[in-house]
């Protein structure tokens, strides 16, 4: 995790909120470091966590957390990380039987509207079923990315739905978090993407969202991040507040800065 970040968002890993949606959007950039940093971040808070990493393999995510101080596979093996490899996956089902369970079903199907076997998977890997669960402080779904589900067929509305019964089950029923990406294409003409990203927003009390600089690449600043706190069950002119800060993607860390007080600048 990186402690800046932390830092700007006044949260470190013995005081976790629970009960939140926090929407992780880049745009123009890779925001997948915040990815990196809310994996890291549960894990060190004693968390059980379901990662559901659509994008890159286990291997690149072990290698990235085992920089930032924790090891997937020790999560894995001591049972409190559940980890859907979507590249493998999307690849094993088609050498299954049809009738086999599969989280990724939709893949063989003609209709792909329901992502119900995603969400049973997610609700099975959560749900305490023993004295042992209770080691782990609370769940924690972490996507990368939602837009995926998209480019296999997904429509926007199944995703939202998705994330609807998530909610249900892992905030309210069991008291966890959810973390989701969404990459934000910036094409008028996507209207999935669009409506995806707009519904996300409203349920959310925590948006990240990751930009690239509009002078263009800048070998000490890579980019800006605005942060939004919002609580959707206040008026609006109550509960939104925000801050943008400037960045810069280390080896281990992130640097955070003020817009135009880089150290490279001054």
């Amino acid at each position: 995790m990186f402690p800046e970040l932390n830092n700007l968002l006044n949260t470190t890993p013995d005081k976790v909120e629970q009960g939140t949606l926090t929407l992780l959007c880049d745009a123009k950039t890779d925001g997948s470091f915040l990815v990196h940093h809310f994996l890291s971040f549960y894990l060190k808070a004693n968390c059980k966590v379901c990662f559901l990493a659509l994008v890159q393999s286990f291997s690149h995510y072990n290698i990235v957390g085992q920089k930032l101080g924790v090891s997937l596979t020790s999560a894995q093996e001591r049972g409190q990380l559940v980890f859907l490899e979507g590249l493998k996956s999307s690849v094993d089902i088609f050498f299954r039987a049809e009738e086999e369970p599969h989280p990724l079903r939709f893949l063989r199907e003609t209709d792909a509207s329901s992502l119900q076997p995603l969400f049973e998977f997610v609700r099975e890997a959560l749900t305490p079923i023993g004295h042992g669960e209770a080691a782990w402080r609370c769940p924690v779904l972490l996507v990368d990315d939602l837009s995926v589900l998209l480019s296999l067929g997904a429509g926007a509305v199944a995703v939202l739905d998705f994330i609807h019964y998530c909610r249900a089950t892992v905030c309210c029923a069991l008291q966890g978090n959810i973390v989701a990406l969404v990459h934000d294409s910036g094409d008028a003409e996507d209207e999935e993407n669009d409506i995806l990203l707009n519904g996300l927003s409203h349920q959310s009390h925590l948006i990240l969202r990751a930009e690239g600089l509009a002078t263009g690449f800048c070998r000490d600043v890579h980019g800006q991040l605005r942060i939004l706190w919002r609580r959707p069950s206040e008026p609006a002119t109550k509960r939104d507040r925000s801050l943008t800060y400037q960045y810069k993607i280390q080896d281990k860390n992130v640097s955070f800065f003020a817009k135009g007080m880089s150290p490279a600048v001054l």
